[in-house]
């Protein structure tokens, strides 16, 4: 593997430090450029990666709780995760990775993000064009009429699992479960048009649908700028002829990033 560009913190001065030319170059020659984020981003907000050793799927198996099956033979259990979930993302607020982000999108230097969460911390720190690949667990709906409605928080009393005032069946969170097919694909291929550069923010992307993007990014010939707390599996597979790992907490290096860029 050829070695990769990388920027990191400079804890004491609070700058980016290392290949700064590099990350200069990257994204002087951006093209079209769209993020691509997952928990990572969110983490700084409170919200535990699923997967970290206090994340859900330490309490809750995914393939048992988590998936389209579990919720149609015993919505009963799959609430109690549904709960834990609502729980988990209630009262949480935009931080600085968030702002910058939507602050990128302000000034036209980033057309739109594609996400993998489902906390709704995007649109709240201002972004408009946000694909959200996973749904949002800010309403529910009724796989049998298709009735939505707003996620309220009478949802997290224990009780009887909510159902659709139309037609009576088991609503469930606007999220898409294990089993269940992506359903922001086009809005998704839409805005990957001709995108030359991607960052890939606090995943390390390797579920899909989100693995495809980026390599659709490289196989066009463009690059990938990642910001991540380590160096992960995308880093070593390659980040393009100009990619750039830009390694630290990314509540702290967007801005910064920003910061810089603009200087």
């Amino acid at each position: 593997m050829k070695q990769v560009a990388t920027v990191r913190l400079d804890e004491e001065r609070s700058v980016l430090t290392g290949d700064l030319d590099s990350l200069k170059m990257a994204w002087a020659g951006r093209r079209n450029a769209v993020a691509l984020t997952g928990a990572g981003v969110s983490v700084e907000s409170g919200i535990p990666d699923f997967r970290s050793d206090c994340g859900l799927w330490r309490r809750f198996d995914p393939m048992e709780y988590g998936t389209l099956e579990c919720f149609l033979h015993d919505p009963a259990k799959a609430w109690e995760l549904y709960r834990e979930l609502g729980a988990t993302l209630q009262g949480k607020e935009p931080n600085p990775a968030h702002i910058a982000l939507a602050d990128m999108e302000r000034r036209g230097d980033l057309k739109g993000v594609l996400t993998q969460n489902i906390d709704g911390l995007h649109q709240a720190a201002g972004s408009r064009m946000v694909v959200e690949l996973h749904g949002t667990h800010s309403s529910l709906h009724c796989l049998g009429c298709g009735h939505v409605e707003p996620f309220s928080t009478a949802f997290l009393q224990p009780g009887p699992v909510p159902t659709c005032p139309a037609c009576g069946q088991a609503l469930k969170p606007n999220v898409v479960l294990f089993g269940e097919p992506v359903r922001e694909a086009a809005m998704a291929r839409t805005l990957m048009e001709r995108c030359g550069t991607m960052l890939v923010i606090g995943t390390s992307a390797e579920v899909v649908p989100a693995c495809l993007y980026p390599e659709e990014v490289l196989q066009s010939g463009g690059s990938i700028l990642e910001f991540n707390v380590e160096a992960t599996v995308r880093t070593h597979s390659g980040l393009g002829p100009n990619g750039v790992l830009v390694q630290g907490p990314v509540g702290r290096m967007l801005p910064l990033f920003l910061k810089q860029l603009s200087s």
